[in-house]
């Protein structure tokens, strides 16, 4: 084995714009022989993106998704661009916080209802 007087060679990515908003978008290759559209110079903290769209970088240039719970606090990641797309309707990341939200909706349309009181009636003393 020889000594690599050289950086390691790097799989071929580039850049494509997105059809959809017509910005730049890079494309890196996977570790299962695929593509992806990442957001270029973005890298968020890891804890602060949902594990199954956390890309990271391996050292030879490919990305893998992220799924560690928690992970490093300092781990930085990549995103897929049609998370940040402004063309593009933003998936449903959380199921659980999204039917949370809609919950709350519901709660606070039904509180603003005039034909409703606020506060709930007292009831007489009945013992």
């Amino acid at each position: 084995m020889g000594v690599f007087e050289e950086e390691p060679r790097r799989l071929g990515n580039g850049q494509s714009r997105c059809p959809y908003c017509g910005l730049l978008q890079d494309r890196v290759a996977t570790l299962e022989q695929d593509w992806v559209l990442l957001e270029p110079d973005m890298a968020p903290l890891a804890h602060t993106v949902p594990a199954e769209h956390r890309w990271i970088a391996l050292s030879d240039g490919r990305v893998t998704v992220y799924g560690v719970c928690p992970p490093d606090p300092f781990q930085r990641c990549r995103i897929e661009h049609r998370l940040a797309c402004s063309a593009q309707p933003l998936p449903d990341l959380w199921p659980w916080l999204t039917t949370l939200r809609g919950e709350n909706a519901r709660q606070a349309e039904r509180q603003a209802d005039p034909e409703r009181p606020e506060r709930p009636e007292e009831w007489p003393d009945v013992g």
